[in-house]
């Protein structure tokens, strides 16, 4: 007996229907795009090895797929290497390649290739999917698109500003409630600068980005194990803990960052794209929360995160600047600042929430009923006409029974069906059913096609 078929786990098959939902995402993300001067790119499925690593911190390396070499790829390897069970180091001997992890770092280095043929500031957008060797749960997949909007070459705030505007504009025209989250590293390397661990501020904002999915107690063990101290622990706490106003954390911050010169620029950097948005009146929450800290090591400025209100699910968006990601392809001095729509988790949201308006499932509007080889070849002609309205239509192959065709219909949730026979074609009409009534009525083709555009 053939075993039966499966998939790997952490990705999906989608059927028509929610394919349908997925095209009305990724078409709302996109008219927001054009709307604020993005272009598209894409880029390869698999990227060089030596252009992933390293660029999303140790447990970024461990989530990247890695591609086997073809061939001989036990040439060039020793008995030593082979009896020494060291994955890490066989499978840079074993792999060259690698599926992409996000599309930020494949972007930098699409940047820097390209330079020569780039308008810069460079606005792009790219809609694709990545993969992530991590542990599948409920909304979270090894394979998931990410709807990405950078721009490259501008130091200006108002590049944060109108992703942000981009963010709220999404979102709205979803229906999805949400809470815009924004926080700056240099925020943070104030704060770890002023509890005297500087030199661990990658440690210290992997724990606390941590804090809403592990808790404050667990995040200060793990805070133990990389070596700070109790005394920084204990600095640590009223900071990321901090609440009021957006207003009143800033003014807090100012003081408790005083002696930060960094600190204090990541302040001023905040209160500008707070302000600025404030002043535009978005339509959803704007919160800076200082546990917000992106794990990703190439933030430099400015991060975000959004957070759904009414479901249960982690982010559905995030992002923010990198000012050094190009320096390591070469390309020094570029600031960018970008945002990532997570699809799948959109999809999910919108699903759980029945936020999908009707006409996104843009299936069959009517169905011709095939009587036979004479009735067929006089329903093609009218079944042209309407398409070329743009009604979506079609007619059954088969010449099958009237009880299997209108099944046909009913199971595909098709809303009209035309009949014609004998007395049809000798009238030259179609006979229209409105299957959810059930009201049938003589109808010519022009008729036909108006009754379907309304």
């Amino acid at each position: 007996m053939a075993a039966k078929p499966c998939i790997p786990k952490g990705t999906r098959d989608f059927s028509p229907v929610e394919m349908a939902k997925r095209n009305y995402i990724f078409d709302t993300i996109r008219s927001v795009y054009h709307l604020y001067g993005f272009q598209q790119i894409e880029t390869p499925a698999m990227e060089m090895l030596s252009t992933l690593m390293g660029k999303y911190g140790e447990e970024g390396d461990k989530l990247l797929f890695k591609i086997q070499n073809s061939g001989d790829y036990f040439s060039g390897l020793t008995d030593e290497e082979l009896l020494s069970r060291n994955a890490p180091k066989l499978a840079c001997k074993f792999c060259e390649k690698g599926l992409r992890y996000d599309l930020t770092v494949p972007f930098a280095r699409y940047v820097v290739m390209h330079r020569d043929e780039l308008t810069f500031p460079f606005k792009r957008y790219q809609i694709q999917p990545v993969w992530r060797a991590d542990r599948p749960q409920k909304g979270r997949y090894r394979e998931f698109y990410q709807c990405d909007a950078d721009v490259v070459g501008s130091d200006s705030l108002l590049n944060e500003v109108e992703l942000m505007q981009i963010v709220d504009t999404v979102f709205s025209r979803f229906g999805i409630r949400v809470c815009i989250k924004i926080n700056n590293r240099k925020i943070l390397t104030g704060i770890a600068e002023i509890i005297g661990e500087a030199d661990k501020i990658v440690d210290i904002t992997v724990a606390i980005d941590k804090l809403d999915k592990i808790g404050l107690d667990n995040v200060n063990a793990e805070l133990r194990e990389k070596g700070i101290s109790e005394e920084a622990i204990a600095k640590l706490q009223p900071i990321i803990l901090l609440s009021g106003t957006n207003a009143e954390k800033l003014e807090t911050l100012r003081q408790t960052l005083a002696t930060s010169e960094t600190g204090l620029k990541g302040v001023e950097e905040t209160a500008f794209i707070l302000s600025t948005l404030e002043n535009l009146g978005l339509k959803n929450d704007l919160e800076l929360d200082l546990t917000l800290a992106r794990g990703l090591n190439y933030y430099t400025g400015a991060i975000f995160e959004v957070k759904a209100l009414d479901v249960q699910i982690g982010s559905i968006t995030g992002g923010g600047r990198y000012d050094n990601l190009t320096g390591v392809f070469g390309m020094p001095g570029v600031s960018g600042v970008g945002i990532s729509f997570g699809a799948d988790r959109i999809f999910d949201v919108l699903n759980q929430l029945d936020l999908y308006p009707k006409e996104a499932v843009k299936g069959t509007q009517l169905l011709f009923i095939n009587f036979g080889q004479c009735e067929a070849a006089f329903c093609l002609s009218i079944l042209s006409k309407a398409r070329a309205t743009g009604i979506r239509a079609e007619i059954y192959p088969d010449s099958s029974k009237m009880k299997k065709q209108m099944s046909y219909a009913n199971a595909k949730g098709i809303p009209f069906v035309a009949l014609v026979g004998e007395n049809e074609m000798n009238e030259g009409k179609v006979t229209l059913k409105d299957m959810a009534t059930g009201e049938q009525r003589l109808v010519t083709p022009e008729e036909l096609v108006e009754a379907l555009r309304r």
